[in-house]
């Protein structure tokens, strides 16, 4: 398989992007190498988005993916608010992307992920090896004018290096979003470390089906 050169493009992928407080606030903090610092509240992102057609991607063809993990103190992205991230599950369905990512040190492994939208209702749900692990309620609307663009910092480890990437993107969020509901539905796999508090706090996020990105930029190593 041709490894592929970076950056990669993608534009129009159908993506639910949030952060919640967890339900074990410890174990959300034991999954942060030595040499970075789990944000005070351990609030945790996830990312779960299709893209539909090769013809989206420079490169990658058409795939799925669910990422998650803690997010990051003293780490931001450069606008210098967005915190940076740490990945720790990242369920990928094309071994192209999976090649790609975990020759950046992402922590990768199969999985796909649906999202299905009737109405106003969208549903998410991500598989890890055919098995469901996660499921995303939310209520949404239609995109209008705003436009969400920036950067997104992301860190991994290659090589017992420390690696920041800086990640663009512009996505068209629907208004209105809300997340309705967040399982996670085995607990003996890893990813139940990250499942949310009861009650359910969510601390931001958007729905677009529309949001485009390159991936990654910016690479450089941490001190």
């Amino acid at each position: 398989m041709n490894r592929l050169a970076a950056p990669q493009l993608v534009v129009n992928s159908r993506m639910i992007y949030f952060g919640w407080l967890p339900a074990d606030p410890d174990a959300v903090a034991a999954l942060v190498p030595d040499g970075l610092t789990p944000m005070v509240n351990r609030q945790v992102f996830m990312n779960q988005y299709v893209v539909d057609d090769a013809e989206q991607t420079s490169g990658f063809g058409a795939y799925s993916l669910t990422y998650l993990g803690p997010d990051l103190a003293d780490m931001d992205a450069p606008d210098g608010v967005t915190p940076g991230r740490w990945w720790t599950h990242y369920f990928n369905s094309s071994a192209v992307v999976r090649a790609y990512a975990a020759d950046r040190g992402v922590p990768v492994s199969v999985g796909t992920t649906r999202i299905k939208v009737k109405g106003n209702r969208l549903v998410a749900v991500t598989e890890a090896d055919g098995v469901p692990v996660i499921r995303t309620v939310a209520e949404v609307g239609r995109t209008g004018s705003a436009i969400n663009r920036g950067q997104l910092r992301y860190l991994t480890e290659v090589d017992g290096r420390k690696i920041s990437g800086n990640y663009p993107y512009v996505a068209e969020p629907v208004d209105p979003f809300e997340i309705v509901s967040l399982e996670f539905l085995e607990p003996e796999h890893p990813v139940w470390a990250l499942r949310p508090a009861n009650p359910l706090q969510i601390m931001w996020g958007f729905y677009s089906p529309r949001s485009s990105f390159a991936y990654p930029g910016g690479e450089s190593e941490v001190a």
